[in-house]
């Protein structure tokens, strides 16, 4: 009788490792060639893997940027763009713009209690995780501030929500929609209208 044929199967890390991913294997095995994907978040050991979500929201993104860049720096903070904020070694997120207290020093995971006030672009495939799980986690940290940033470009609406910690939640410290004010005095003080981020 002839042996029974094996096929070699190919090494998948998305299997291997499902359910333990860290930062170290992060750092071995990321990004995962053939998997388009833009961001590799991890929640308990769990890899969220989000695709790019077009157009509006890259563009708010660098417009918010431009428009937080002297404000933050005034006070005496620092801005950056996507970083790896960890919480534990199975836990991390990458907000879509980050304001840090101190330099993070080209460190690829930067310590969550360094993080001043990260901002989430809201999309489709990240809504729950943006509105619910990320906030969560990051008042569980005890990062004292939270932007959420919704943007529909077909709708021409964007909506900002800003959150303070209070106690193990965020309470709304200062909201506003295109066409209105979104004007605070701290973390940092800012006075534009939302609109602004809005792709032409």
């Amino acid at each position: 009788m002839a042996e029974p044929l094996t096929v070699p199967s190919e090494f998948d890390p998305l299997v291997e490792f499902y359910g333990m991913w860290n930062t170290e294997l992060a750092e071995h095995y990321l990004p995962i060639p053939r998997v388009h994907a833009h961001k590799y978040e991890c929640l308990g050991g769990y890899l969220i893997m989000s695709p790019y979500e077009g157009a509006a929201n890259s563009y708010g993104e660098i417009r918010l940027g431009v428009i937080l860049d002297g404000s933050v720096r005034s006070a005496g903070l620092l801005p950056y763009g996507t970083v790896n904020v960890r919480f534990s070694s199975d836990t991390w997120t990458q907000p879509d713009l980050t304001i840090l207290k101190e330099s993070a020093r080209g460190a690829t995971w930067v310590p969550a209690d360094r993080v001043l006030m990260p901002i989430e672009f809201v999309s489709p495939s990240s809504r729950r995780r943006d509105r619910i799980d990320k906030p969560h986690l990051c008042a569980a940290a005890g990062v004292p501030w939270y932007l959420r940033v919704e943007i529909n470009y077909a709708a021409r609406y964007v909506a900002l929500r800003l959150g303070r910690l209070d106690g193990d939640h965020y309470v709304d410290h200062a909201t506003a929609r295109g066409g209105q004010r979104f004007a605070i005095d701290e973390p940092i003080k800012l006075d534009f209208d939302p609109a602004e981020l809005l792709e032409p």
